[in-house]
């Protein structure tokens, strides 16, 4: 599995932010937890007080609530994953600006600490979650249709 993202460590209790990082300083952020990580001979860290934090791609496992870093992490200033295919072909989704917006505004209550962002175009509402292996996008598409959501995760099982 990978992700990619910032790595916040507070005090020992370390998190990786797959969603919005406020721009705070030092920053914050609502991540999930991350073990194995450690900072020893890893660059483009910053600290303040008893946070430090990096931008990175990592690589391990995710239980459905721990990701556990099992490889060296990769600045994200120098990770160049393959770009993904259009899970669209391209084509326009079926769905209208205010059926979009509707559906936009309650799939956070829906998805939970799942749900990271979403935001409509060409017809499509694109939702980024923490993970889905197709289970997300399956009831999406049996509640919405096949031509309205496309779901999008954080981490991917071939790190792209």
């Amino acid at each position: 599995m990978a992700a990619t993202g910032t790595v916040l460590d507070t005090a020992g209790e370390v998190q990786l932010c797959l969603g919005a990082v406020a721009e705070s300083f030092p920053p914050q952020c609502s991540g999930i937890p991350l073990e194995g990580w450690t900072w020893d001979e890893v660059e483009g860290a910053e600290s303040s007080g008893d946070v430090t934090w990096g931008a990175y791609a990592v690589r391990g496992t995710y239980d459905g609530e721990t990701f556990t870093s099992t490889q060296p992490p990769i600045m994200l200033a120098l990770y160049d994953p393959i770009r993904p295919e259009d899970p669209t072909g391209g084509k326009p989704g079926a769905g209208d600006e205010a059926t979009l917006a509707a559906i936009q505004e309650e799939l956070p209550d829906k998805l939970g600490e799942s749900y990271l962002s979403s935001f409509p175009q060409d017809g499509w509402l694109w939702v980024d979650v923490v993970w889905d292996d197709g289970s997300w996008q399956e009831a999406a598409d049996a509640e919405y249709g096949a031509d309205t959501i496309v779901i999008r995760s954080a981490i991917t099982e071939t790190g792209g």
